[in-house]
């Protein structure tokens, strides 16, 4: 049995649902599980997950529903799923946030919870609609520094960091240069540089740099945690070690797509490439060295899927037409039920990082920053029963029929893996046994998280922001 800090040769006793002592021969239970030479490990939190939700790339939806993708999360050894909510602007908040519970709540087989994600900050959101969403539940918000459709300014930025430091909410960022991006695509549009390999270009890794360092002194100035997602480069991971270093409280993400996948897998025949265009995109070989040690020393404490899943026709990736130009293309690949087996068998199975930190990484550490521990994210007395069960020396050849998602592809395609979640359990009830899915629809319930000491302002105030040395000013929430 392993944890973030520990592991122990113990028997895991189960009552209603949770883990009610850890100890020796359990005999009398109404059932006994044999997991010996297995490893048991909390169940996965997938923090950054997009189900059922539409793009920003020509309003594509995407290709999971709460059934398929959360299906596809928990044979992977996830048992809780927190996705997005994403506001329509002009729409009230609570509206958007009921309609997803409303597909959420009759298909996910595992928990789920939301994020919120914002990109119409007026005044009714930021001091009515936040507040009371926070309250039930949700103390997440997602801000985009770039897309058209969801970006926010430095200004509108701060205002959003503000509500979240009076909220105690934590603040997820998607740091990327807007101006520099769109500079870059109409100049490669205009010399006819149109195939998905010049995304990757578009999204120039000094983009992301900027704005992570950008992002990172708002927040010193609000004095407010954030956490920036899915980082690729290392100009972007190299500003958010810095901070760590000064003391400040930024959190930093990374994806498989940053480990596995290479700018040169858009550079295929056709639209091919297509599959593989996110943002940010992928980077060079070299920076796959980067960010492993980013995620051995400790820069990023989360590693998520970023699962956003985009059919190969015209209704996701081709949506614009068999040869799309690559602005055209919706943003995204899938990765939800990969991302556990991956990290795995590339960190802990090579050495690169131990069980401890790859249980950190894919469950504690979200549950920690999300408002979620200790009910989940560890194997505790008290704490919910969500369990995988690994075998560390199963082998196989990643092919997406082996898969239980809806996109009909993997980016991950013909990749050995070693080392596989073979059971699964979500508050004690199995849910994967023998390769089936062993409940039904609806069985998954709304979590409601709490607030996070990750996401409390360290009161280490710059000084135009502290009453001490900026004449009297109260300037904070």
């Amino acid at each position: 049995m392993v944890t973030a800090a520990d592991s122990a040769e113990c028997d895991v006793g189960i009552i209603d649902g949770r883990v009610a002592a850890l100890g020796r021969d359990f005999s009398d239970a109404d059932r006994v599980i044999d997991a010996t030479g297995k490893l048991v490990l909390p169940g996965g939190i997938e923090g950054h997950c997009h189900i059922e939700q539409q793009s920003s790339v020509g309003g594509v939806m995407s290709a999971d529903d709460f059934y398929t993708g959360t299906r596809s999360a928990v044979f992977g050894g996830t048992t809780t799923t927190l996705s997005f909510a994403q506001q329509i602007p002009g729409e009230p908040l609570r509206k958007t946030v009921q309609d997803y519970h409303e597909c959420a709540r009759p298909k996910a087989v595992i928990d789920y919870g939301f994020h919120l994600i914002i990109s119409d900050p007026t005044e009714q959101v930021l001091g009515q609609d936040l507040p009371a969403l926070v309250a039930d539940g949700m103390p997440s918000f997602k801000v985009y520094m770039t897309y058209d459709s969801l970006k926010l300014d430095d200004r509108q930025m701060l205002e959003v960091l503000s509500t979240a430091r009076r909220c105690g909410a934590m603040v997820m960022i998607h740091a990327e240069n807007h101006d520099m991006i769109k500079w870059l695509t109409d100049r490669l549009l205009s010399g006819g540089y149109v195939a998905p390999k010049f995304h990757a270009i578009s999204h120039a890794d000094i983009a992301e740099g900027e704005a992570t360092h950008r992002a990172i002194r708002l927040s010193q100035l609000m004095d407010v945690p954030i956490l920036l997602v899915h980082v690729s480069a290392e100009d972007a991971m190299e500003e958010i070690r810095r901070a760590q270093t000064s003391g400040l409280k930024i959190y930093g993400e990374t994806c498989p797509q940053y480990l596995f996948l290479t700018q040169s897998d858009l550079d295929r025949d056709g639209a091919e490439g297509a599959k593989f265009c996110c943002s940010p995109p992928p980077r060079d070989e070299a920076n796959h060295q980067v960010i492993w040690r980013g995620i051995s020393n400790g820069t990023f404490q989360v590693f998520s899927s970023d699962h956003a899943p985009y059919r190969f026709d015209h209704t996701g990736k081709l949506a614009a037409g068999p040869n799309p130009t690559f602005p055209q293309i919706a943003n995204g690949v899938p990765g939800i039920e990969l991302r556990l087996p991956l990290l795995f068998s590339e960190g802990v199975g090579k050495g690169r990082i131990d069980i401890h930190r790859f249980v950190a990484l894919t469950s504690t550490n979200v549950a920690k920053i999300y408002g979620l521990h200790p009910r989940k994210g560890t194997i505790a007395v008290g704490s919910d029963a969500d369990i995988a069960i690994w075998d560390p020396d199963k082998e196989l050849t990643v092919t997406w029929d082996l898969l239980h998602d809806n996109v009909g592809y993997t980016p991950y395609e013909g990749r050995q893996v070693k080392g596989w979640p073979v059971m699964v359990l979500s508050r004690g009830n199995v849910v994967v046994e023998d390769g089936d899915l062993k409940v039904d629809r609806g069985s998954g319930q709304f979590v409601s998280r709490s607030l996070s000491q990750a996401a409390q302002p360290l009161g280490r105030l710059v000084p135009e922001m502290d009453p001490a040395r900026n004449f009297g000013a109260d300037l904070l929430p």
